[in-house]
């Protein structure tokens, strides 16, 4: 007994008597870009605490994000594009749900210049960014109207609205959420060539996750995806509230008419009509992997049966059934 006591009294027997058992290791959530509107579902997410698992939410723009997300067993967002091709180069990585259902991709001109149609930029110049979503985007869609794409004049490095107005080009593929609202300075009138209008339908930006991570920690997935849902809930059930809590994200403060203007032109890409949040379908995945073999930017090493998985969305939707009824637009819910 005494023998026992004299144990117990210890230093470092009593340490470990009232030590802790370590908290669980956080999750990162990385966004291939800068604080924006186009990451507002993830940014209210963190911000209005709906992720139950210790996720943690960090800009990290790298040309070689999908790899950066691999090799730190966390959860990035990124366009499906990127994402396919460095899963054809081995990159070890499973997509789990869509931010952006569809592409924000489209073909601005200037609206004096009468150009409408794809159509109208035969014998044009256009002014793109090599091997981006836009580029093979648009080669496709050309492709599939039939259009002979070599009358057509693209100017590498011209995609901005700036060289839009300037003459240097007559249109510019880019993000719908990078026209100037019509507050700015920079505005003028526009048409707007969108291709899904065409049939071209490929998912925009992509949730995706290390493989390491999707298999020893499923949970943790489920929990984000439930978390992300919820916070584009927020996002668009109410501006007025929504707005304030984006405008202050970040080591530099966001505007708010900007912020307000970005989610009003990407909010069918979110939220399209009979659709959920996350959600993503397989044809639109076959398309984008057609698209890329099309423009030659890779070989499919690995099949999009290992590489996207539609059973995180389906299990979050079947468990919460709330989150797709039409009272899930309100913050309470």
């Amino acid at each position: 007994m005494v023998g026992t006591v004299l144990l117990l009294l210890r230093p470092d027997a009593v340490s470990v008597r009232t030590s802790t058992a370590p908290s669980a290791a956080a999750v990162k959530l990385l966004l291939d870009g800068p604080y924006a509107a186009r990451f507002a579902g993830e940014l209210c997410a963190s911000r209005q605490n709906y992720f139950s698992s210790r996720i943690e939410l960090a800009a990290q723009p790298d040309p070689d994000f999908v790899q950066t997300v691999a090799r730190q067993h966390a959860i990035g967002v990124t366009s499906g594009h990127k994402f396919l091709l460095a899963t054809w180069r081995g990159v070890p990585v499973t997509a789990f749900a869509a931010s952006f259902l569809d592409t924000s991709v489209a073909i601005f001109t200037l609206e004096s210049s009468g150009l409408r149609r794809p159509a109208d930029l035969v014998g044009k110049r256009v002014g793109y960014r090599r091997a981006s979503e836009g580029d093979v985007v648009f080669d496709a869609m050309m492709a599939q109207l039939g259009l002979p794409r070599s009358q057509i004049t693209k100017v590498p490095d011209r995609d901005s609205f700036e060289a839009l107005r300037a003459g240097e080009v007559d249109a510019i593929i880019a993000a719908i959420d990078e026209q100037p609202d019509p507050a700015s300075s920079a505005f003028a009138k526009l048409n707007v060539i969108k291709p899904q209008d065409y049939g071209i339908h490929v998912p925009g930006l992509v949730y995706f996750a290390s493989n390491a991570l999707v298999h020893e920690q499923p949970s943790m997935i489920a929990d984000a995806l439930q978390g992300l849902i919820r916070g584009w809930q927020f996002t668009y059930a109410d501006y007025a509230r929504s707005v304030p809590v984006l405008a202050g994200t970040g080591p530099a403060r966001l505007n708010p008419e900007r912020l307000r203007f970005e989610l009003q032109q990407q909010r069918p890409l979110v939220l399209p009509t009979g659709g959920r949040i996350g959600d993503y379908e397989e044809s639109r995945w076959r398309t984008l992997r057609d698209i890329l073999l099309f423009a030659k930017l890779g070989e499919e090493d690995v099949p999009l049966a290992q590489s996207v998985n539609y059973q995180f969305l389906r299990d979050v939707y079947r468990r919460s059934p709330d989150l797709a009824a039409p009272g899930a637009w309100s913050e309470e819910k």
